[in-house]
């Protein structure tokens, strides 16, 4: 077997709309493509022994059992490795139990899908399964220390790619909520919404965390001072820098029993308690001083009693906790010694914060507090006798947390969230010593230790005995009031033509909101009335790029079928998705090998959309109508026929259209008609005569309607867009030259270029095309683009792109001039695979009232040829009409020689009558 290629999918798919999360491998089994499990000799029993937990696994039959009875049945190498993968991740600790796997057009070679957690346990599960079903295959076994290794890598990852308890459990708050959340590339930063309206984490930090209260909070001793003149009980304490100050500054807190700890530290590093002795106050000064980072030491006495922790959320009091120090119990016949590792078993334990609990580490108080206590780790403790370990309570160090949230007294409460205002932190952890937290900490000469910003929550949400609380919870309430909003407005766009033109507009619309709106398209992505950043932006990662930006009110994302095949959506769900259509373009790239595919494909978009938003669908496209069926969302369709059967049975129940009526755009809302404007008036429509753009007006105006934008502003919207190189770049941009004009156009797929013909037939006088296409396309496309050329030109160039996206150099101008030949064996043409070259030659040569159109690679390395001429203008304006076209009829007036106002694009026509 060969790995061909493997792809993750963070997002809705192709493969799975509710499993975001999937490794796509494309597996050529070879010589195993003829040979099912069940005609490999010893293979089955080989699977069994290794991984004998597949019986677990239920596969079609639905049973326990199912997948190793299909095996012993007959089964391809594919699906084997399919389930082997998932299983070892599950092995590991990481449940997951979605996958597919599909023969593709190529015998022997097939999809194999698998869900995962973290991206790289993924994609080494997959590859590590098809090493062990190719070594059970060749050996009938596969050795075990392998086995132990790939889960021992397995888990690596798992933790490598942990959040972190507290993070972990406020993310899955925000789940709850149904608010989006998405990691950020630096600082282990989390955000938490979209766009105007995302907050950010960092642990239990947040974006509403204020610099002032986490500076104070780290500056224990400057906390103390303003605790103290608030009349906050706190220990008695001071700093010192050297060591010679410590004998007076035990002398000032009154004496031993004292406390030696970092000024700046955390997580209980460098602390000492319960210092009896000089000798001892020594050794803490120097471990006190190694943990800060400014080598300040606070002296304090000890108070005794237990050490608790108080979480304090936006206030209020949320969770009280008593943290009981590292510690093992005695049994009357194991050592201290076989306590600690039996402890250290409990698989809630793991190394720093990864797990619910933290593993015992011995370390210098670890053998001071042994001594003290007249233990060594041979000590046999009788049944019942604790010994302590550790000298602070904290999680980290491998103690253990017991909930008191519900004992606490009313007068702690008020103290509690009294200090967390002080301190100015939104989220505090109060450190509090008290011999009895019911009772107020007046009675009992309880203090207050320490403020601490961005406290631990896993001793709250998983206590090691009591209630858990919901503190995750807490926090995304503080941070999403219930009811405020929490994503903006996510509409998606796709279909085989029409895309960049429809989300331009839809912008546009939104815009009149005076709402600022990110979107990307083909040539960029945009914020507001800036580009962020050129080039073809229409996947996942450009969708994020508006999405984080925190001044974008709404997200309109052109979204391709490339980018949906690579990674996904790069949103869980949308409030809008429009298709356009489905037409055949880029078969064969992607193992998408037929339009039924495509369609499958783009319907991606509209299974994303929430179920109170909207999927926007094409009623004169079936395939696009089709996709009705597997869409959650409410149904609005758009069509260039009132007639349209699909229509009008939605509008007599009361769905939501729009249609092209009597020469009027018009919005269907059950028995209601809402004209919005004639397309004669509209500059994108060219006075009526395009129909194309008609579609792509009544999809993005039905897309903005559905979002609750009011007629009028799509109405001033339609009126104020006008494809040119500004609005619409690429898109029929058309220039007068003087004695010629010129046309660029990004067609590049039959249907727009059948749609560009109709358009250049109108024009009198010699029509010239600088044609080509994309290399990864198959050898009929080109022939066909061919073929449609020699239909609409008098003369052709015939060029090739710059990225022959794998093809040898001419190769795919060849199939294009086979094209030619088959329509017109006399036609004109000459092969200049240059691009530049070619329109250059091509504008040279341009007769008397000829209309050169370029079909480039670069939109703007065309534009910027023809600029280089002086253009006396580019159209701007629209002609007179004599008829408007009503429903799918047509009424087109000839175009003449030297007319300069018109402005359409052709690549996204598709509909009927074109």
């Amino acid at each position: 077997m060969k790995i061909l290629k493997t792809q993750t999918l963070r997002g809705p798919n192709y493969w799975s709309i509710r499993h975001h999360k999937v490794v796509v491998m494309r597996l050529d089994l070879e010589d195993l493509a003829e040979r099912p499990s069940n005609q490999i000799p010893g293979f089955y029993e080989g699977l069994v022994e290794v991984l004998p937990s597949l019986v677990e696994h239920y596969c079609s039959p639905g049973c326990r059992g199912g997948f190793l009875s299909r095996v012993q049945e007959g089964t391809m190498m594919g699906h084997i490795a399919e389930h082997v993968a998932l299983e070892l991740q599950t092995l590991a600790g990481m449940t997951v139990g979605f996958g597919r796997t599909r023969e593709t057009s190529t015998p022997g070679v097939y999809q194999v899908v698998i869900e995962y957690q973290d991206e790289q346990a993924g994609r080494y599960a997959a590859r590590a399964a098809v090493r062990l079903c190719q070594s059970i295959v060749d050996t009938g076994h596969y050795p075990l220390n392998e086995l132990e290794q790939d889960l021992k890598d397995l888990r690596e990852f798992a933790v490598d790619a942990a959040l972190g308890p507290s993070t972990e459990n406020i993310i899955k708050a925000a789940e709850l909520r149904g608010i989006p959340w998405m990691p950020l590339s630096t600082r282990a930063l989390i955000q938490l919404g979209h766009g105007a309206y995302q907050k950010r984490i960092q642990a239990s930090l947040t974006s509403s965390t204020g610099i002032l209260g986490v500076e104070l909070a780290s500056d224990k001793e400057g906390t103390k001072r303003l605790l103290r003149d608030a009349g906050v009980p706190v220990p008695r304490g001071t700093v010192i820098y050297y060591l010679d100050e410590l004998e007076q500054a035990i002398d000032d807190v009154g004496g031993f029993p004292i406390v030696i700890k970092p000024l700046d530290g955390n997580h209980g590093r460098g602390i000492t308690i319960n210092i009896t002795s000089w000798d001892l106050a020594e050794e803490a000064y120097d471990a006190a001083k190694a943990e800060s980072r400014t080598k300040a030491v606070i002296v304090e006495r000890y108070y005794t009693g237990q050490d608790h922790r108080i979480l304090v959320v936006n206030g209020k009091v949320v969770a009280v906790a008593e943290r009981v120090p590292a510690h093992v119990i005695g049994d009357g016949k194991s050592t201290i010694s076989q306590l600690i590792d039996e402890t250290n078993q409990d698989p809630r334990r793991g190394e720093g914060h990864d797990n619910v609990l933290t593993q015992i580490e011995l370390d210098r108080t670890s053998f001071q507090l042994l001594e003290r206590q007249s233990y060594t780790l041979d000590t046999v403790l009788p049944i019942g006798q604790i010994c302590y370990l550790k000298a602070t309570a904290n999680l980290s160090t491998g103690g253990i947390a017991v909930d008191r949230t519900d004992d606490i007294h009313p007068e702690n409460i008020w103290i509690a969230e009294r200090v967390a205002k002080i301190i100015g932190l939104d989220i505090a952890g109060l450190d509090v010593v008290t011999s009895d937290i019911s009772r107020p900490l007046r009675e009992t000469d309880g203090v207050i230790v320490e403020v601490n910003a961005a406290p631990g929550l896993r001793m709250h949400f998983c206590p090691s005995e009591g209630i858990p609380r919901n503190v995750g919870e807490a926090i995304v309430d503080m941070l999403f009031p219930p009811g405020a909003p929490t994503r903006v407005p996510i509409v998606a766009i796709t279909g085989t033509n029409g895309k960049t033109t429809t989300t331009r507009l839809i912008a546009h619309i939104f815009r009149q909101t005076r709402q600022v709106v990110g979107y990307t398209t083909t040539d960029g992505i945009y914020i507001g009335d800036y580009l962020v950043e050129r080039g073809d932006t229409t996947g996942p990662q450009s969708a994020q790029v508006i999405l984080q930006d925190p001044t974008v009110e709404v997200a309109v994302l052109e979204t391709a079928r490339g980018g949906i095949l690579r990674s996904g959506l790069g949103f869980t769900q949308c409030d809008v998705g429009v298709v356009l259509n489905v037409a055949a373009d880029h078969l064969g790239i992607g193992d998408i090998d037929t339009v039924e595919e495509l369609a499958h494909l783009k319907s991606v978009v509209v299974e994303s959309a929430r179920p109170n938003g909207y999927a926007i669908l094409n009623a004169d496209d079936p395939l696009v109508v089709a996709m009705a069926k597997r869409v959650k969302a409410q149904i609005a369709y758009f069509s260039m026929n009132p007639d349209n059967e699909v229509v009008r049975t939605h509008a007599h129940q009361g769905g939501l259209a729009a249609v092209y009526e009597n020469g009027y755009l018009s919005i269907l809302k059950g028995d209601w008609t809402l004209r919005i404007e004639q397309a004669v008036n509209l500059p994108l429509t060219m006075g009526g005569r395009a129909p194309f753009m008609i579609a792509n007006a009544l999809a993005a105006s039905l897309a903005a309607f559905a979002q609750g934008i009011r007629i009028e502003d799509i109405r001033t919207a339609l009126n104020t867009f006008q494809a040119s190189v500004n609005q619409t770049p690429g898109r029929m941009n058309l220039f007068n030259l003087g004695n010629y004009h010129a046309l660029v156009d990004y067609a590049h797929n039959p249907h727009s270029y059948e749609a560009l013909g109709a358009f250049i037939r109108n024009w009198q006088g010699e029509h010239i095309g600088v044609v080509g296409g994309p290399g990864d396309r198959r050898d009929e496309d080109f022939i066909t683009l061919g073929r449609l050329s020699a239909a609409i030109f008098d003369r052709i160039v015939v060029k090739e792109d710059n990225d022959t996206r794998g093809r040898t150099r001419g190769e795919a101008a060849e199939l294009i001039v086979r094209g030619i030949q088959q329509i017109q064996p006399n036609l004109r043409y000459e092969v200049i695979l240059d691009e530049t070259t070619a329109v250059n030659t091509a504008l040279d040569s341009a007769p008397q009232g000829s209309l050169v159109v370029i079909l480039p690679e670069s939109v703007d390395r065309a534009i910027s040829l023809i600029n280089a001429r002086r253009p006396i203008a580019e159209a701007v304006t629209t002609p007179s009409v004599s008829a408007p076209l009503n429903g799918t009829e047509e009424a087109v007036e000839p175009l003449q020689n030297g007319f300069q106002t018109i402005e359409v694009e052709s690549e996204e026509y598709v509909q009927s009558g074109g």
